[in-house]
This record gives structure tokens, sequence and C-alpha cells, in this order.
């Protein structure tokens, strides 16, 4: 599969482009489209808290803390299971490190 590389602002310029991918992510409550950053490196998918949130999930609901590693390994993250589908593709579920802050970007990996 190929993902179309991409910046977030119209300031930067084609150097700070990386590949994202526009999809959308549902909960029993809510449904969003997004647009995440693909890292093929990444072990784990990653979610930030205001898309959590927006989504209908409560932090204090959550039961079970994800220890994370590398630039998240003080951030406090709890497992969260939501349905995913990229264009006409069938829906997914996929697990997410549902991290306590919005300083991080949305990540599949």
């Amino acid at each position: 599969m190929k993902f179309k590389y991409s910046t977030l602002h119209p300031k930067q310029n084609q150097l700070d482009s990386l590949p994202r991918l526009p999809f959308k992510l549902s909960s029993q409550i809510n449904t969003m489209e997004v647009v995440d950053l693909v890292d093929s490196g990444a072990t784990i998918n990653v979610l930030p808290f205001d898309i959590g949130i927006s989504l209908g999930a409560i932090w204090d609901e959550q039961k079970a803390i994800i220890p994370l590693a590398g630039n998240l390994q003080r951030s406090l993250a709890q497992p969260l299971l939501l349905d995913a589908q990229v264009g006409e593709y069938p829906i997914v579920k996929l697990a997410f490190a549902w991290v306590k802050h919005n300083d991080v970007p949305l990540i599949l990996g």
C-alpha cells in the first residue's frame, strides 16, 4: 500500500512531508474522520487524549496502564479499542495506547 506524503501546515515545506493516511475512527458513541502519521517502525498505535475524549472514551473508566518507551516513556497511556476504516475497505478493530496528553501525533504503527 502506498501512502501520500504531506505536511500539516501550509508554512511547512516538502522536506517536512510525512506519510499520512485519512481514515474514520469509531467507538460505540461517536465517529470521526482523522489523519494519522503512518510509522512502519512503530510497535504500537498512539491516540492523543482529545481524540479519545471526542470519541466518548472516559479516562477514569480505564483500568490498565500501558508502559511506553522512547519519547513517550513518561506518558500515561491506557488501552483503547476502536473501529477503523480506510476508504471503502472493511472496518477493522485497532488497539491504541491512549495517551493522557495532546502533544503527540495520532500514529499507526
